[in-house]
Formats: structure tokens, sequence, C-alpha cells
């Protein structure tokens, strides 16, 4: 069985994505290339999948494709002793920016502009939904209020929720998180 017939894993998917990245990133394929190429890296199964990704690219390609090939005329001089860095070789190339890679984490929601210490002290001074309609929530604010006036014991409601307001917080209508 040749080496292209070689079944590759989730490790090797995921290098050959990475690798992708690097090579969007200079500029080298277009977004609409690196779409194409990442969908084939991850529906491939063999290493004979991913080899007709990097054909047209140069190094770097992934580590599992094996050593590149040298030419005839560099392997003379590979033979001969290597006693350390060439002191008269150019310094390495920086490494460029890279593209996002898909599937990255969610971007954090913004804080509200209104504080939880806030709202919770008032639900629990104004304990009849005073809170709330601080918080833009007013369905739940017009819902407090209504239990409070009538019945006596809706004005539990109320404070209870002030205090899980200034323990744990909570969100104002848009659904960012209220500021400590």
């Amino acid at each position: 069985m040749g080496s292209d017939e070689l079944r590759i894993g989730t490790a090797e998917r995921e290098e050959t994505a990475r690798l992708l990245a690097d090579h969007f990133g200079m500029g080298r394929i277009t977004p609409d290339e690196y779409e194409t190429r990442v969908t084939d890296a991850y529906a491939a199964t063999t290493l004979g999948d991913l080899r007709p990704l990097f054909r047209d690219l140069p190094q770097p390609h992934p580590g599992f494709f094996g050593p590149p090939s040298t030419p005839l005329y560099a392997q003379a001089t590979t033979q001969l002793p290597v006693y350390g860095p060439d002191p008269y070789a150019p310094p390495p190339a920086p490494v460029p920016y890279s593209a996002p890679v898909p599937y990255s984490a969610p971007m954090p929601v913004p804080y509200s502009h209104r504080s939880k210490t806030v709202a919770g002290v008032l639900q629990i001074l104004l304990p009849f939904g005073v809170g709330r309609f601080y918080t833009g929530q007013t369905g739940l604010g017009v819902a407090q209020l209504f239990a409070t006036f009538c019945t006596g014991i809706g004005v539990l409601w109320p404070i209870i929720d002030g205090i899980v307001l200034l323990v744990n917080g909570g969100s104002d209508a848009e659904g960012r998180p209220l500021r400590p």
C-alpha cells in the first residue's frame, strides 16, 4: 500500500487547515480558494486526498507528508558536515499575520451602561418592580407592579429579585450583562 493510501486523522486535518490559513494570510490563495481547500481538508480521509491541496503552494507543507524532496545539486552539498548555524545566512523572515481560524470563540458581549447594584437596591427599597424598569425590562416590571398591588404577598417577589440582582447580576433589555 502506497503512502497516499494511508488514512489520516483529525490532527492531520487540523494541521492542514492551519497551514492553509498561513498561506491565506500570506496572500498566496484567495478567500474562495482557502474556503474550498479547508473544506476539502476536513473531508479528506487519506494522505492522497491532502497532497493536491499543497501542489501549487511553496513550503510550509504538513510535516506528515515527509521531508521535502531536494534537487540533485542540493544533495551534493548536503554531504558536508554541519557544525552549527551559518553565520552568513540571512536572518529568518518574520512570521506574517495569519487569517483568523474558522470556528473561533464567540466575541464577548459588552457590558450594559446600567449597574446591577442600582437595579438591586431599587428592587429592594421600592418593591414594586422599579429595578426592572431601570434595566429596561418593562414587561417584568409591570408583572411585579401588578403582583405587588393585587396581592400583599407579591411584595416578596421584587425583594427576592433585588437580592438575586445584587448577588448574581442580571442583564438589561438588550441581553447585555449589567455592570458590577
